[in-house]
C-alpha cells in the first residue's frame, strides 16, 4: 500500500531502507538445538515401534515367511493372491460395507443430540456428561456386555413379548450379525462425535439465528441454511476421521461374534492377524501393505478436503 507525505511517496508494503539504499534481509529465527533435543527421543520411540517394524512388515511381504525359519523372495506372488483370495475379498467388502453405514448412523445421531444439548434445555450439563460415558470404557467390555444382553436378554425379552425374530440371538444369524456390531460401534463412537458437532454449534455465533428470526425463518430453514453450512468442516473431519477409524474394527468384533458366524463378520484387521497366527505371516502382511496403502489414501483425501478449514 503505497500513501503520499508531501512530495515524496512511500510504499508501506516493502521493508524501510538502510542508509546505503539497499533492503535489509530478514533473517530466519534459528531453531535452539535443545527443541530437537527434546524431540529425539519420541522420535527414537516411533522409529522402533512403527516405522522400522513397517518396513520389515512390508520387506518380509515380498518372500515365503511363516514368521519364523528360512525364508525366500518369492515377488509379487502374495499380493497377486491377494486379490484373488475370495476370503480377504469378503473380509474387505464386509469392513467397507460396516465402516459406511456405522459412519452415516454415527453423524446423524451424535449432529441430533449436539443440536439437543446445545439448545436451551435444562440439565444439558449433566446429559453431556452422561453422553460421553461410552467414550471412556473399554471396546472390549462394552462387547462382552452387549453379548450377553444379544445372547440372553433380548432372546428372553422376545419370548416373552412373543416376537419370533426377535427370540433369537442375531449373533448367530450370518445376515443379521453385522447389525449388532454397527449397534455396539456406534454406542461406543457417538460420544467423541458428539463433543466435535457441540464445538462446532458453539462455534457460531448467536447474532446469526436472532437476524433469521427477525426474517421470519424458522426451525427448520435454519437448520438447513444456517446451522448444516456453518458446521460443514465438522461434518467432513468428523465423517473421514470416522470412516478411517471404523476401517480398523477390531476389538468389539472379537468380543461380539469373533468373527463368526462362519466368516461373516471378519474385518480385514481380523483376517491379517488371524494370518500371522495361523503360519500366513508373509501372506497377510501382503494384505496389510495393501490395507496400508488404502489409509494412506483416504488420509491424502482427507488433507485434501480439510485443508484451509478453520476448525479444530
Amino acid at each position: 500500500m503505497a500513501t503520499t507525505v508531501g512530495d515524496v511517496d512511500l510504499d508501506l508494503t516493502k521493508p524501510p531502507a538502510t542508509a546505503h539504499g539497499s533492503v535489509p534481509r530478514v533473517k530466519k529465527q534459528k531453531v535452539e538445538g535443545i527443541y530437537y533435543l527434546f524431540l529425539l527421543p519420541s522420535l527414537i520411540l516411533f522409529t522402533l515401534s512403527i516405522t522400522l517394524p513397517a518396513i520389515i512388515g512390508i520387506f518380509f511381504s515380498f518372500t515365503n515367511s511363516i514368521g519364523f525359519g528360512d525364508w525366500e523372495f518369492v515377488g509379487f506372488i502374495n499380493y497377486i493372491a491377494a486379490f484373488s483370495d475370495p476370503a480377504i475379498l469378503q473380509s474387505y467388502i464386509f469392513t467397507f460395507g460396516f465402516a459406511a453405514v456405522t459412519v452415516v448412523l454415527v453423524n446423524v445421531v451424535a449432529f441430533l443430540l449436539a443440536v439437543g444439548l446445545t439448545s436451551r434445555i435444562r440439565l444439558k450439563t449433566g446429559l453431556r456428561t452422561i453422553f460421553v460415558i461410552p467414550m471412556v470404557i473399554s471396546g472390549i467390555v462394552i462387547a462382552f456386555v452387549f453379548n450377553f444382553l444379544f445372547s440372553n436378554s433380548v432372546p428372553a425379552l422376545g419370548q416373552a413379548l412373543g416376537v419370533g425374530w426377535l427370540s433369537e440371538s442375531i449373533l448367530a444369524n450370518p445376515d443379521l450379525a453385522w447389525i449388532a456390531i454397527v449397534i455396539v460401534t456406534a454406542w461406543q463412537a457417538i460420544p467423541g462425535t458428539l463433543l466435535i458437532y457441540i464445538a462446532g454449534l458453539l462455534s457460531i455465533p448467536g447474532d446469526v439465528y436472532e437476524a433469521a428470526d427477525i426474517d421470519g425463518a424458522g426451525k427448520f430453514a435454519q437448520m438447513t441454511r444456517i446451522t448444516l453450512p456453518l458446521v460443514a468442516g465438522y461434518v467432513v473431519i468428523n465423517v473421514i476421521l470416522g470412516f478411517k477409524g471404523y476401517l480398523n474394527a477390531y476389538d468389539i468384533i472379537v468380543g461380539l461374534t469373533n468373527g463368526g458366524p462362519g466368516t461373516a463378520t471378519r474385518s480385514i484387521a481380523m483376517t491379517i492377524v488371524t494370518g500371522f497366527t495361523s503360519g500366513d505371516y508373509a501372506y497377510q502382511m501382503a494384505n496389510a501393505t495393501i490395507f496400508f496403502l488404502i489409509t494412506v489414501a483416504i488420509a491424502l483425501l482427507q488433507l485434501s478436503l480439510t485443508r484451509g478449514r478453520s476448525v479444530l
